[in-house]
């Protein structure tokens, strides 16, 4: 059955002794919170049988394993407690996949590298493997990611590790923004892109920049005036 989705099941009983009997059914196991049983209690005259159903709803979570998880019901009478017993089966839940991935910080800066981290969170009920990757229009950056593959358990998350660098130094003037995605690419599935923002700054700060200028003109006015009326 697929996760999200509910089935059901029915359960007989025969009261196979010599007086009336009460029998409670208590759902027990890994799954028992997603089992509800009704009618709770069955009431029984010698010889006759009953039914109750078993309703399964596993949630759309990564705690509902893929695959058979076995079940089971205790049926505990009221006059006879030592003859307790308790049925099993078995209930296959159907994989399912989804991923969900998060830059920190989305926006990065630096003058020669910026390192964000990628989380990659599996929110499905399967293991899943993934590969991760950079790009960006232009090619202005490159990109050292690691770990570059991943394997994530259901309910985990993986923390992949970055460093950008760009292939050009802003020597001065203003920062640039660089936009960036990264694509987490499964087999047979779109990649997920996630993008973010690579914030460069210049190698000298503006105002060193400012100041070099204005010392810059004061000197070549300076030299043009000591030029001019230097004496003969």
């Amino acid at each position: 059955m697929d996760p999200g989705s509910s089935t059901t099941v029915r359960l007989r009983l025969r009261n196979t002794g010599d007086v009336v009997d009460e029998y409670r059914f208590e759902p027990v196991g890994d799954i028992a919170p997603w089992t509800t049983v009704e009618p709770q209690t069955l009431r029984l005259y010698p010889g006759t049988t009953g039914s109750v159903e078993l309703t399964f709803a596993p949630p759309r979570t990564p705690d509902a394993t893929a695959g058979p998880n076995a079940y089971a019901v205790r049926i505990l009478p009221t006059e006879h407690p030592e003859a307790t017993t308790v049925p099993e089966g078995n209930l296959t839940i159907t994989p399912f996949t989804e991923v969900r991935a998060e830059l920190v910080p989305p926006t990065v800066k630096g003058r020669f590298r910026g390192r964000p981290k990628l989380a990659v969170d599996n929110l499905g009920n399967t293991k899943v493997t993934a590969s991760v990757s950079g790009s960006d229009n232009g090619d202005q950056l490159s990109y050292d990611i690691h770990p570059s593959n991943v394997q994530i358990e259901p309910g985990r998350a993986a923390f992949v590790k970055a460093t950008l660098k760009p292939r050009q130094i802003i020597w001065f003037g203003s920062k640039e923004e660089r936009p960036y995605t990264f694509a987490v690419k499964r087999s047979g599935v779109t990649p997920l892109d996630v993008e973010g923002t690579y914030v460069q700054r210049s190698f000298l700060p503006g105002w060193l920049a400012t100041c070099l200028g204005i010392f810059l003109a004061l000197a070549i006015t300076f030299l043009t005036l000591w030029l001019a009326y230097r004496p003969p």
